[in-house]
């Protein structure tokens, strides 16, 4: 990557656009190849001897890259790029089928082969439109965007009163969740939608009563009939040797088997060695049960941010967990004062101190009031309870700023006290101080820069004059002209 960055500030470089671009035209499923310069690709390219029309406006290929920081949702990056159309000559280009297509934006040099470009965008187009008389816009999406959908649409079927209800799924250890009744003749209840770990209890009203396991297909059968509400504990989905009981294997296993099959990630969509080594990191049990219909992208970025992650894409397309922490892990990557354009340094944020987070852990899936049951009152006490919940909190703080003593209870999926109490000391110790975003426009030696990453920002102004460390958490490259605007937590 040195070698593309020292291109990417050298005067005499001749910077050319790519971008390939899937459409639907007239039934067919076609590859409409553009650039904002003539450009022919070589034999030995892939595709080779490739004509690509020059009517992309370089200037205004706009990639807004972002990492949530407060929000829990994912982050996805966004962009917008300009065809020229003069003449008209694009017109019948709006009526083509153009959403949810694959879209590539690649950089290099004209005078460079097109295996020796650098991808600096790998989405979906959103749709085409036009702003102006002259020009048609192709709005691009990160690949997350195939993630917003329904995590599954699968229903029972059948003939029986529950034929039409989604099939639940569990992930990781479900306490107290109620099962789908698949079939009142046989007492048979399912849990997950494929092989699961484990059914450790199954209780009517409360009370732990027998049940034969089937595994194989996450379901159960009562021996007899039950008197009251039927609830269960499980270890969900296991579709291979492994148990997946992490935020990263529950994520993985969400986006690659379910939702909608064409939308649904590969391995080849996936950073492997970003998410093997956040597994390593974050290695805390969790516990998802899902009985209704659920967006995929809401679903994987509530499960990251239990961790204190957020769901990103790289620019060349793969799937990432990046923690909002400070300072980030790794080498920080030294901004000095002449990688800043003069006068463009400032504060764009500054984020609420806080002097106590709570947090809420090991959901109870099914509230169950007033039980008359014999079962001891401790039972029926947890049982009560949707939540149990932890609190880290700074009186110094909280006397400060005068702020109030109870916070906003925060839900996560942990399962055990020990873990979200550090996440909650995490991230009072993350926000009990002021934390800013500030923004700069930056030389071409910044271009490659990615969310998430570790910088030590040195500036005079800001208190920045001795150094700070800072996480990327926003990019706006400008590749025509060869500069980026950059987002900073400090």
């Amino acid at each position: 990557m040195s070698a593309f960055t020292d291109w990417l500030s050298d005067p005499s470089a001749v910077r050319c656009i790519l971008v390939e671009v899937a459409v639907r035209v007239g039934g067919v499923e076609t590859v409409r190849y553009l650039s904002n310069r003539p450009f022919r690709s070589n034999a030995t390219d892939a595709p080779a001897n490739t004509v690509y029309n020059p009517i992309v406006v370089g200037s205004s290929v706009r990639l807004v890259e972002r990492l949530s920081v407060l929000e829990t949702s994912a982050s996805l990056s966004f962009g917008d790029i300009e065809l020229a159309n003069q003449d008209g000559a694009l017109d019948d280009w709006l009526n083509d089928i153009w959403s949810n297509r694959p879209a590539v934006v690649l950089l290099g040099d004209v005078r460079w082969a097109r295996a020796d470009f650098e991808v600096i965008f790998s989405g979906v187009v959103e749709d085409i439109g036009s702003r102006a008389r002259d020009a048609l816009n192709l709005k691009l999406r990160d690949k997350l965007q195939r993630l917003n959908g329904p995590v599954s649409e699968a229903v029972l079927g059948g003939s029986t009163q529950n034929k039409n209800q989604l099939i639940p799924l569990s992930f990781g250890e479900c306490h107290n969740l109620s099962p789908l009744l698949a079939n009142p003749a046989t007492l048979e209840y399912q849990f997950h939608d494929g092989p699961s770990e484990r059914l450790i209890e199954v209780r009517d009203n409360g009370v732990p009563v027998a049940a034969t396991a089937a595994l194989a297909t996450g379901k159960f059968t009562l021996s007899v009939q039950p008197f009251g509400k039927i609830t269960a504990s499980v270890q969900g989905d296991k579709p291979s040797a492994t148990w997946n009981n992490t935020a990263r294997k529950i994520i993985e296993r969400l986006v690659t088997g379910y939702g909608e099959t064409v939308n649904r990630f590969s391995a080849g969509d996936l950073d492997t060695a970003n998410l093997t080594g956040f597994d390593a990191a974050h290695p805390q049990p969790l516990g998802v049960y899902l009985s209704a219909r659920e967006n995929m992208l809401a679903v994987c970025g509530e499960i990251a941010a239990t961790v204190g992650a957020r769901v990103v894409m790289s620019r060349a397309g793969l799937m990432r967990l990046v923690r909002i922490e400070l300072p980030p892990p790794g080498d920080l990557f030294e901004i000095t004062a002449s990688d800043v354009l003069v006068g463009s340094m400032r504060i764009i944020r500054k984020l609420p101190v806080q002097s106590a987070f709570k947090l809420g852990f090991a959901k109870n899936w099914t509230v169950l009031n007033a039980l008359d049951t014999r079962i001891p009152n401790a039972h029926k006490d947890l049982y009560d309870k949707e939540w149990l919940t932890v609190t880290a909190s700074d009186a110094t703080t909280r006397a400060n700023y005068r702020l109030d003593a109870e916070p906003q209870q925060m839900d996560t999926y942990f399962l055990t006290e020990q873990d979200v109490l550090a996440e909650a000391s995490r991230l009072l110790d993350l926000f009990k101080v002021p934390r800013f975003i500030v923004t700069f426009d930056a030389v071409a030696r910044l271009l490659p820069m990615e969310l998430g990453q570790g910088v030590l920002l040195k500036y005079p102004r800001f208190g920045l004059t001795a150094g700070k460390a800072g996480m990327v958490v926003g990019l706006l490259p400008d590749w025509d002209r060869g500069s980026v605007s950059v987002e900073v937590l400090i």
